[in-house]
């Protein structure tokens, strides 16, 4: 009874160590792939004035300015506002977004479905309202 009861502890611990060390492997390879991609994108946007962004942290802060230095680890901030500095590792960042200057995506979709519906009222309804089933001719 002990040995069988030993042999399915043992067993079991093989089993647990092997999928737990894949799992933690695994975790730090997602890490380093988010750190990687965070720190592509700081070097994309670039360095200066022109280089606004608007940062979040892991922890949920976030911050808006432009980059002043981007080094191998950590990128600096200057708050636009205050034009106080703040240093941030790549690897405490979840995201760096290039600061809107310009009209947003949904502001272009906008404009576009109401020039679509123009086009649709010019070239569909009005000739059927002015041509077709009118016994008087209208104002068109």
């Amino acid at each position: 009874m002990f040995r069988r009861t030993l042999t399915m502890v043992l067993a079991g611990m093989v089993l647990f160590t092997a999928f737990g060390i894949q799992h933690a492997g695994a975790q730090g390879m997602n890490e380093a792939r988010a750190t990687e991609k965070i720190k592509n994108k700081v070097q994309s946007i670039g360095v200066g004035g022109n280089a606004r962004v608007e940062v979040k942290l892991n922890d949920g802060t976030k911050f808006k300015g432009h980059i002043s230095d981007a080094q191998t680890d950590s990128f600096t901030v200057v708050d636009s506002m205050t034009g106080s500095t703040k240093t941030l590792a790549y690897a405490d960042t979840s995201s760096v977004k290039k600061a809107g200057g310009g009209i947003s995506t949904r502001t272009w979709l906008i404009l576009g479905a109401t020039a679509v519906g123009a086009i649709v009222t010019w070239v569909i309804v009005k000739p059927a309202l002015c041509d077709g089933g009118a016994q008087t001719r209208g104002p068109c």
